[in-house]
Order: structure tokens, then sequence, then C-alpha cells
């Protein structure tokens, strides 16, 4: 008998030889098929919403080019709030959506913490690689606006205030890459309003 011959294999080895034969391994050959194509038809989906400025081409030394995605930024921090209840805030330029592939934003959700005391709240914001004369700041009593337009820097952030603020009385001072906001809260009795007179 010869070495090479099938009949020298244990029944279950030549069906894994040769899955065409077999359902079992046929169905999961199927299956991987359908997994690689579906996993293509999403990574060209997700390239084509990425914003052209994280979209480079890069030569090889053999004269042929490579497409680059990136820089992608994507990451939380968790602390426990004042109810005892975590709390989760995500950052960076990546949106999980329900549906689909990841939404890539042009411009990128920095890192906040929001620290409130009886007086004030102190808002520090994360904006690393950008000039102090780089950042927008906007504030109502309710909310600031955090943002940098700059080619290679891009943030934006809407931060939701816990308390109403004085906004005309804020400070704010940028070093070493961290900007914090410091924002007077509005007393008990000034946000009740102002008496009105009946002419």
């Amino acid at each position: 008998m010869s070495s090479d011959s099938n009949e020298d294999y244990p029944e279950w080895f030549k069906k894994r030889r040769n899955p065409s034969k077999d359902p079992f391994f046929g169905d999961i050959d199927e299956m991987f098929k359908e997994m690689e194509k579906m996993m293509d038809e999403e990574l060209k989906d997700f390239t084509e919403k990425v914003p052209k400025e994280y979209v480079k081409e890069r030569k090889l030394p053999d004269g042929s080019t490579v497409k680059e995605l990136g820089p992608f930024v994507y990451g939380y921090s968790m602390k426990i709030g004042p109810d005892g209840k975590p709390e989760i805030q995500e950052f960076g330029n990546i949106k999980k959506g329900l549906k689909g592939p990841p939404e890539v934003k042009e411009e990128r959700e920095p890192l906040v913490d929001i620290v409130e005391n009886e007086k004030e709240i102190r808002v520090v914001a994360e904006l690393p690689g950008v000039e102090k004369t780089d950042i927008k700041l906007h504030g109502t009593e309710d909310s600031i606006d955090i943002s940098v337009d700059k080619p290679q820097n891009k943030y934006y952030k809407e931060v939701q205030l816990p308390a109403k603020v004085r906004v005309k009385e804020a400070t704010s001072t940028y070093k070493n890459g961290v900007l914090e906001v410091v924002l007077p809260k509005v007393a008990p009795a000034e946000s009740r309003g102002e008496p009105i007179n009946i002419g």
C-alpha cells in the first residue's frame, strides 16, 4: 500500500483536506468569504467618507504610491459624578454611529474636564499643538464653544455647563497645550430675574 494513498488517512482528515466535499467545512469557508466581502465593503465605505485632509499619498522606493489615512483619534475618560453615577466622555475625531461605519470628523473633539464649586465653574481642555492665538472661545450663560481652525490642527467642542454663568466675567489661560476657562456662577438671586414696574 502506497504512503500517498488516501486510504492511509483517517476519514476526518480526508474531509478536512477537501472541504468542498464536506458540508460543515464548506459552510465555514463560504462564511469567511462573505465576512471578507463585507469587511472590504465597510472599509471602502469608510474611506470614501474620510475628509480629504486625512487622506494622503506616499511614494514608495519602487515608484508606486500608497494611500495613507489618518491620523484618527478616539478615546474616552470616565469619572464618577456628584450623583455617584459614572460619567463617560468621548474625545477625538471619530464618532461611532449606531449603524454603519464610524464617522470621521474634520475637527477633533478635545478632552474636556469640568470642575464646579459653589462660586465658579472651571473648564479645562487639552489642545496640544496649537498657539494661544489659534483658539476661539464663545460663551453663553449655559455653554461655551471651544474651536481651533488651522490646517494641521482642527478642534471643536461645545461644552454644556452644569449651572448658569456670568460670561462677561470669565477668565482664561492657555499653557503647555492646556486651556483653562474660569466662569463665575450666577447667584441664585440673579437668576430669578428683575422686577418689572406696571405703568
